[in-house]
């Protein structure tokens, strides 16, 4: 059984290592992951062997909380309430502590600094009174940050310590000699031994333990607002979901929350409303924002018989569907779950990084007390040693190490899903940069998945308008796959149609009927030949299309030839640069595909695939997936996710294309909403941008460790004088973790590739523009300010909600007076353009 639950008390990778090792060595416990950045743990275990209960007394007895994490995806908007609380709560920490840090540090150091202190402060006899003050300003200090105490001491006690046991047990080392320091004042006082009462009262660190709490404090808070950061992609997808919902009911429309709706429910969208579950459309048609989830700005038109998706923006219609999907089963749900689980999970490079930190924190502590000890020994003083000793402990950084990996996937992960690029776990991810083979399946994947007509080409004397409405209204009772294309190429050209009588279908071979009197005939080249219909003038312009991956349709009225109409399964007009970028990026590409050798031919000479397969069936796909791995390469294997299913699974990455369906999720390892080969080549290119980030992290995380701590140490200090004082230790240990989640962050700035294309392409011939615009107030008001600017030609726009601004790119010379009127007509308000 899979089993999520959520674990408080963790601050840093030495307490998810030990949560880890704990349940781990459960009997019945087949695999344990914990997420530090998300406060969760999944356990896989067996049902007879270990109950949830047993597992969480386990992680109580290893000095955490636990409890079941609740289900409910698009309720889950709770997690990150806790974590807006926690950093509330941070923040008031952290005021108070520099509130009474700050009075503190001047009055210890002011005498040091020749600033201005009174009387009562400086003089020998009143030394009393300037440490004891001291010892009162750092105490609320140490009041409001009694958690690093209690977390600290409880983990020490249970043999598990972790960076709040380093920063416990330096702190109250300095408190602790502070106090010793106030009774040995008050001893020379009493008998006259100012020469101790001096030397005590230059030697207190109360403000050291001050200092350094405050520091970590004020680390630990930045820290919160950029993790915070990290999941907002999460957020935003939480945010799609509507609150509530219209249904029909015997007595009219009602609105319900969105949890009431059952399936089968008949639900209401009115214009500007967002659509609360999946669904069919059953009555009204409408154009529907769905970029949220595909990525793909300009909405789709949909009518009756059509597949809606819940968080989908109604733009205009009026429509009524019946509910599909609910709750957890929804597109959106399933989606946000593939998004959290990602973000939870570990790649392997992390590895390294559990490995140290299950024994940092025991090492660090050894080596401040060797170090304390040492010093000592070397004829040294207690007060020498004892900052030696605390600047060990406060210096080090499990941290850094815990956070390196977490936060970079879940940035990662995010903007991913931003651009609707969804990725199963971060093992998809860390595979993902290290391809060398893509295997593309052409039909749906390369190609746009149906036939389009390309060609119409009358004989002599016949209207081209004319053979397009004689052939469709021929197709229209037809079956076949390509008469669908061209009665879709007659819709198009506002073509009517005649009435066909005495429809007549010969499979494989073609159709006949009579229209208005006159016998018609429509089929393959041998079908008009065997029915007295000469075609020879034609072949030769029959074989070029052929050869180019085409179907020629003969047309004939009696027995006169008056035309051919061409059709091709497409190929996308993004499939070329895809092919070509992942070519650049050292990728080679194979096409697999069940059509003729010669089709296969015409598309790998339009688009530039190094290698093709032809007629391969289905379920032999996977073989050919399996061959490449047995040469020695990484594949990934790009395919629809339902008859590639084996193929997807074989491969190392297995990447589903232009399907959000819980088949291609189930099947995938990388889910790809648009239908676009481009966005293969993002997810790759994210994969490698996200990899590089974790070992940036890892690098200067483990350098900072190996260097702060020998120089904390007083390593340096017989050769170079040179000696770490603690205060500066809390401030580089705080300094570490926030740089390594600011790093992570940069992840927000990669660009998909369509944005690196539109910015390559356009040079110099684009332009940006700054709206600032008043009345948006939710994701929806800023998806119809970004819908009603992206409609205009020539301008890509990005709404940012919490800056309230619109960051558009303009193609063309766009005036300021249409962007306005754009948003205007969306119903808010322009009010500067920078």
């Amino acid at each position: 059984m899979n089993q999520k639950f959520d674990v408080t008390g963790m601050t840093c990778s030495a307490c998810s290592a030990h949560v880890e090792k704990s349940i781990g060595k459960l009997e019945g416990v087949s695999s344990v992951q914990v997420n530090l950045l998300a406060n969760q743990m999944k356990v896989e275990y067996d049902e007879k062997d270990l109950t949830s209960d047993q597992i969480i007394k386990a992680v109580e007895a290893a000095g955490y909380g636990a409890a079941l994490h609740q289900n409910g995806t698009v309720k889950a908007a709770e997690p990150v309430k806790t974590a807006n609380k926690e950093t509330e709560a941070m923040k008031f920490r952290l005021i108070v502590s520099f509130v009474f840090m700050i009075p503190l540090f001047y009055l210890s150091m002011g005498h040091m600094m020749n600033w201005p202190l009174p009387q009562l402060f400086t003089a020998h006899e009143n030394a009393l009174i300037f440490v004891f003050t001291q010892f009162l300003l750092c105490l609320p200090i140490v009041a409001v940050n009694k958690k690093y105490f209690i977390n600290g001491f409880k983990t020490l006690w249970k043999r598990s310590p972790n960076m709040d046991s380093l920063i416990a047990i330096g702190s109250s080392a300095a408190i602790v000699y502070g106090i010793f320091a106030i009774y040995r004042i008050g001893y020379g006082l009493g008998h006259g031994d100012m020469e101790t009462v001096h030397q005590y009262a230059m030697d207190v660190y109360f403000e050291t333990a001050a200092m350094i709490l405050a520091l970590i404090t004020l680390g630990k808070y930045l820290e919160a607002r950029s993790k915070g950061k990290t999941s907002e992609a999460i957020t935003k997808l939480m945010d799609l979901a509507p609150k509530t919902a219209w249904i029909e009911t015997p007595d009219g429309e009602k609105e319900v929350p969105v949890e009431e709706v059952q399936i089968g429910d008949i639900v209401i969208v009115k214009p500007g409303q967002s659509i609360p579950v999946d669904g069919i459309i059953m009555e009204g048609n409408s154009s529907i924002d769905e970029s949220a989830l595909t990525g793909e700005s300009i909405p789709v038109e949909k009518s009756v018989g059509d597949k809606v998706t819940g968080a989908g923006l109604n733009k205009n219609g009026y429509f009524k569907f019946r509910a599909v999907k609910v709750g957890n089963d929804t597109a959106l749900a399933q989606i946000i779950q593939l998004v959290e689980e990602a973000s939870a999970s570990k790649a392997p490079i992390a590895k390294l990084a559990d490995k140290v930190s299950r024994v940092f924190v025991p090492v660090v502590i050894s080596i401040a007390v060797a170090a304390f000890i040492i010093w000592l020994l070397l004829g040294y003083s207690f007060e020498f040693a004892m900052s030696i000793g605390i600047a060990v402990l406060v210096i080090s950084c499990p941290c850094a190490l815990g956070l390196a990996t977490p936060t970079a996937i879940m940035v990662g992960t995010g903007k991913g899903a931003e651009n609707g690029i969804l990725v199963k776990s971060a093992e998809a991810l860390e595979t993902a940069h290290r391809i060398q083979t893509m295997v593309l399946d052409k039909t749906g994947t390369v190609t746009e998945g149906k036939p389009q007509v390309t060609d119409v080409l009358p004989a002599e004397n016949i209207d081209r308008q004319w053979l397009l409405k004689i052939a469709a209204s021929l197709e229209k009772q037809s079956e076949h796959p390509l008469a669908e294309a061209v009665i879709k190429k007659a819709e198009e050209e506002k073509v009517s149609l005649f009435r066909a009588e005495q429809f007549v279908s010969v499979s494989g071979r073609g159709i006949r009927a009579e229209i208005n009197g006159k016998h018609y005939c429509a089929g393959n080249k041998m079908f008009l030949k065997e029915s007295g219909i000469v075609v020879e003038k034609w072949e030769e312009k029959a074989q070029k299309m052929s050869d180019e991956g085409k179907t020629p349709l003969f047309f004939a009225e009696e027995k006169k030839l008056i035309g051919i109409i061409a059709a091709a399964d497409v190929v996308k007009k993004t499939s070329a640069q895809a092919v070509s970028e992942l070519i650049k990026m050292g990728i080679d590409v194979v096409m697999v595909t069940g059509d003729n050798e010669r089709t296969a031919k015409a598309i790998q000479k339009q688009i530039g695939i190094p290698h093709v397969i032809a007629e391969v069936m289905p379920q032999d796909k996977e073989a050919e997936v399996r061959k490449l791995q047995e040469a020695g390469k990484t594949v990934a294997m790009v395919g629809d996710g339902i008859n590639d299913a084996p193929a997807l699974a074989r491969a190392d990455v297995g990447i589903a294309i232009g399907a959000g369906t819980d088949i291609a999720i189930e099947s995938a390892d990388i889910v790809l909403m648009k239908s676009d080969l481009l966005e293969a080549v993002t997810a790759v290119r994210l994969s490698k941008a996200v990899i590089r980030n974790i070992k940036e992290n890892l690098f200067w995380a483990l350098i900072y460790n190996s260097l702060g701590i020998p120089l904390a140490a007083g390593v340096f200090y017989s050769l170079l004088g040179w000696k770490l004082n603690p205060m500066f230790g809390a401030a580089a240990m705080s300094l570490s973790s926030v740089c390594v989640v600011l790093n992570a962050l940069r992840l927000k700035l990669f660009r998909t590739e369509y944005e690196k294309s539109y910015k390559e392409n356009k040079g110099e011939n684009f332009m940006e523009k700054k709206l600032i615009i008043e009345g948006m107030s939710c994701s929806h008001c800023s998806g119809r300010v970004e819908a009603a600017l992206n409609a205009l030609d020539g301008v890509s726009a990005k709404v940012n909600l919490e800056e309230k601004t619109a960051t558009v790119t303009l193609s063309q010379s766009i005036s300021d007076e249409i962007l306005i009127k754009s948003v205007t007509d969306a119903g808010y308000t322009v009010k500067e353009i920078r």
